[in-house]
C-alpha cells in the first residue's frame, strides 16, 4: 500500500493544528517509503529555513530504520561515528533527534513524519504523534460481531491443539493350563505349548498301556514275593 497524497495531507493539517494549539510554529514533512518527499509546510517562515532541512531528515531516518527517530538516536548513541556516517551516506538525511514517525497502515510502513522547530523539549515529537493520530480517525471501525449460537460438539474439547490419546485394546491374560478354555477342544489343543502337549500325551499312554497289561512290574513283584515265601 502506497502514501497517497490525501492521507498525506490529512497528517500534515492534524500535526499544524496541534502546533497552533501549543503556538510552536514548526516544519512538518512526510516523504514515502522510499524517503521521496510527499509533502512539506514550513510555518515560521521568516527564520525557519533550518528546520525545514531537519524536519525532512527526521522523516527519513524513520522509514529508513522503521522507528521513531528518538529510538534511534538511544542505541545509536552509544556506536562511535554512527551519526557522521550515515550522515553522510544518506547526504544529510540522517539525524537522531526526536521528532520522526514512521507512518504505518494496515502494519505497512507506508511513509513518515518529521517535525523540527518545537519551542520546548518534546514539542517535535508530540506534534508529530498529533498527525498519526489523525490515521486512527481514518481507520474503519470492526463490525460488533453477533454472538455465535452454542455447539455442544465444538466445547467438548478445551484444548483444540491437544491431539486425542490412542486408546489400545488390553492384552488378554496368559492362558493358565489349569483352567479351562471356553474354546472347543481343537482350540484348546492349539493353545496348550508343545511341551505340555508332549507331556500329556505321554502321561495318557503311560495309563493306556497299564490299564491294558494287567501283568505290570507291579504284578511282577508280588509274584516274586509270593513265591519267596512258598
Amino acid at each position: 500500500m502506497n502514501l497517497s497524497i490525501d492521507i498525506a495531507r490529512r497528517i500534515l493539517e492534524a500535526s499544524k493544528q496541534r502546533a497552533k494549539e501549543l503556538r510552536s510554529p514548526v516544519s512538518i514533512a512526510i516523504v514515502d517509503s522510499g524517503g521521496h518527499l510527499v509533502l512539506f509546510e514550513r510555518m515560521m517562515s521568516p527564520y525557519g529555513w533550518a528546520t525545514g532541512n531537519i524536519s525532512i531528515a527526521k522523516a527519513s531516518t524513520a522509514v529508513m530504520f522503521n522507528q521513531s527517530t528518538d529510538a534511534v538516536a538511544q542505541w545509536g548513541a552509544g556506536i562511535p561515528g554512527f551519526a557522521s556516517s550515515m550522515s553522510e551516506m544518506t547526504h544529510g538525511k540522517f539525524i537522531m533527534a526526536a521528532g520522526g514517525w514512521p507512518i504505518r497502515i494496515g502494519g505497512a510502513t507506508v511513509g513518515g513524519i518529521g517535525v523540527s522547530g518545537g519551542n520546548a523539549p518534546g514539542r517535535d515529537d508530540e506534534i508529530a504523534r498529533a498527525g498519526l493520530g489523525a490515521l486512527e480517525v481514518m481507520a474503519p471501525a470492526i463490525p460488533a460481531q453477533p454472538p455465535q449460537p452454542s455447539q455442544p460438539q465444538q466445547q467438548q474439547h478445551s484444548r483444540p491443539y491437544r491431539q486425542p490419546t490412542p486408546s489400545y485394546p488390553s492384552m488378554p491374560a496368559p492362558n493358565n493350563p489349569s483352567i479351562p478354555l471356553s474354546n472347543s477342544g481343537v482350540g484348546q489343543q492349539q493353545n496348550v505349548p508343545i511341551d505340555q502337549q508332549a507331556g500329556t500325551q505321554h502321561l495318557v499312554s503311560d495309563q493306556t498301556q497299564e490299564e491294558e497289561n494287567p501283568y505290570n512290574d507291579k504284578m511282577q513283584f508280588n509274584d516274586s514275593r509270593s513265591g519267596g515265601q512258598q
